[in-house]
């Protein structure tokens, strides 16, 4: 994102906001205090309880067994899915945190100090690709720390899969996916059914410089509707290699969209200082679009479209169903 991005390192794109996001996340644990206090917490099914051994992407790690007090940095969302509640949440004060989860836990601000997360006393600590060994190993200074491989980064699936296996439950990972399916199977028809092989744009408007950011569909917090809800990219984005493209607001009319997704990169659709950015949106160029001018542009919120975890990608479904299915 501006900020992001702690969705991990190898989101390589998926927002310049994300790498910004990742930079903070290491800022974050290089502040960790030092071991000899991390070693006095009184973590319960820590050092005290059963332990077990998980291969992360820094090597095995001892973790318990049954985890009862969970960090998980800015993987809250698979938490929430298995029905898990971090004990905080991952924030960042130029983006917020993810508002779409509606977690009532305290905040951890990822630029500041660790001993926000110190005090919460986790048992255990999930990190996504958001930090690289160093912030890793200073983490771990905090308690156990499973930094997930990198090669389970960029599916949902494989994530969800890993922290369920971390925190014991991999049965609850097979129902959510189920689930899950389920709905994709479903939502995927009638998608299908409405719009066919029309195609199908995906549009961050940058407020701070009034830019234009195009997904490809390699793109991990967007790429999901097209290789599992079925819709069909506009040529440029479907021969994309890099995760977003900036263009500029004349190349959106050569696009050749049917449809078009649009969501800010920060604030709401109602933010005070985001309308001088909107008002782009008003002018004569987006009117003569044909997506625009047959009431197909569809102005999505930010949080849950600026995630690629499981319960982000079943909000976005539901979001499109509601847009585009009559």
């Amino acid at each position: 994102m501006a900020v992001l991005a702690a969705c991990g390192s190898n989101d390589n794109a998926a927002s310049g906001n994300a790498a910004q996001t990742e930079n903070a996340a290491e800022t974050a644990a290089s502040s960790a205090p030092d071991g000899n206090k991390a070693a006095e917490m009184d973590n319960s099914g820590g050092a005290e309880g059963e332990m077990r051994t998980v291969t992360g992407e820094f090597g095995d790690v001892q973790i318990p067994a049954h985890p009862q007090r969970v960090a998980g940095i800015y993987v809250e969302d698979y938490l929430k899915a298995l029905g898990v509640t971090p004990v905080v949440q991952w924030y960042h004060p130029s983006w917020g945190k993810q508002d779409y989860l509606g977690l009532d836990v305290p905040e951890f601000d990822i630029t500041g100090s660790m001993e926000a997360l110190l005090d919460q006393n986790p048992d255990l600590i999930i990190l996504d690709g958001g930090a690289d060994k160093t912030a890793y190993e200073n983490y771990s200074k905090v308690a156990p720390t499973y930094r997930m491989p990198e090669a389970v980064l960029q599916d949902s699936r494989l994530m969800l899969a890993a922290i369920a296996d971390a925190l014991g439950i991999p049965e609850k990972a097979e129902s959510v996916l189920a689930e899950y399916d389920a709905k994709l199977v479903d939502g995927k028809a009638k998608l299908q059914q409405a719009v066919g092989q029309e195609k199908v744009a995906v549009i961050r408007l940058n407020v701070a410089d009034k830019s234009f950011a195009l997904f490809g569909v390699k793109n991990r917090y967007t790429g999901v509707i097209y290789d599992q809800f079925g819709l069909t990219p506009v040529d440029m984005a479907a021969e994309m290699t890099d995760y977003q493209s900036i263009i500029s607001e004349e190349v959106i009319p050569e696009l050749g969209a049917d449809h078009i997704i649009v969501f800010l990169d920060n604030g709401d659709w109602d933010t005070p200082e985001n309308q001088d950015a909107l008002s782009i949106l008003d002018g004569p160029l987006w009117k003569n679009i044909p997506a625009v001018k047959n009431g197909n542009i569809y102005k999505m919120e930010r949080s849950h479209w600026q995630s690629g975890a499981i319960t982000a990608n079943s909000m976005k479904l539901d979001d499109l169903l509601k847009a585009i299915v009559k």
